[in-house]
């Protein structure tokens, strides 16, 4: 059985842009991962980009997302 990465590299752009199609506020969606209002805003704005899997689980759940949207892209970690 294969280990889940010890933790995911996101899209702050992509976060940002599916919380908002939800209308969701900033506050209203870290909420409902379980996460503060910085760390999310830390996210979007690209600040932090490596959440843990329970997190990265939590961000889908919230976000109603069952694709792989919200991972950083090849050309993204290739920039970093």
């Amino acid at each position: 059985m294969e280990r889940p990465p010890a933790t995911y590299q996101v899209n702050g752009v992509a976060i940002r842009i599916r919380r908002k199609e939800l209308g969701m506020e900033l506050a209203e969606c870290a909420t409902a991962v379980g996460i503060s209002r910085a760390y999310l805003d830390q996210l979007e704005l690209g600040h932090r980009c490596n959440p843990r899997p329970s997190i990265y689980a939590a961000l889908r759940t919230a976000l109603r997302v069952t694709d792989d949207r919200l991972l950083a892209t090849e050309d993204q970690l290739s920039k970093e």
